[in-house]
């Protein structure tokens, strides 16, 4: 009778493997956590941008050419287009903290390059204002695409996007 109770008890082998198993386990866990918390899986239900799907990691300095995903400020006409609890936005950086932001002849220009047009209304006729002109300042970023209907820095309504309002840079995946 003590040979069969000894054969079904596990090796000591068994009982590592299990353990090993355990402790990968535990360990693949908070590796996860921790990168949930600093990043994150975006959707774009836009047309403004070339891709629909992103990998957000927060954190991280913005760079000329990055996609930002940020808050978009509160207001009445973004609030009739979006919902009052709409989503992020998701925009490129165009122009960096001091870059010049100049409008001529309802261009918008960042360090002399023509980056966009300013439409004079939206698609469904309500006023566009032109957005903030000068140096752009220290921890907020000009923010655009070139979508012709893009709604990003070139109107006030959304104006420059500061850190504070930042969510994340972005990594296209689709």
């Amino acid at each position: 009778m003590s040979a069969s109770v000894s054969s079904r008890r596990p090796s000591v082998i068994a009982r590592w493997v299990m353990v090993g198993v355990l402790a990968a386990g535990i360990v693949s866990h908070n590796a996860i956590a921790a990168w949930q918390e600093s990043h994150s899986f975006m959707i774009n239900a836009s047309d403004s941008l070339p891709n629909w799907a992103f990998f957000v990691s927060a954190g991280k300095q913005p760079e000329k050419g990055d996609y930002v995903f940020f808050v978009p400020p509160s207001g009445e006409l973004v609030n009739r287009h979006f919902g009052p609890d709409q989503g992020p936005f998701g925009k490129q950086v165009i122009g960096m903290p001091g870059a010049l932001i100049e409008h001529r002849d309802g261009m918008v220009y960042v360090d002399g390059v023509k980056v966009a047009r300013i439409k004079p209304h939206t698609r469904l006729g309500e006023p566009l204002h032109p957005g903030p002109t000068g140096r752009v300042p220290r921890d907020c970023f000009y923010v655009g695409t070139d979508h012709p209907d893009g709604f990003d820095s070139r109107y006030a309504e959304i104006g420059f996007a500061c850190r504070r309002a930042i969510l994340g840079t972005g990594t296209p995946i689709l």
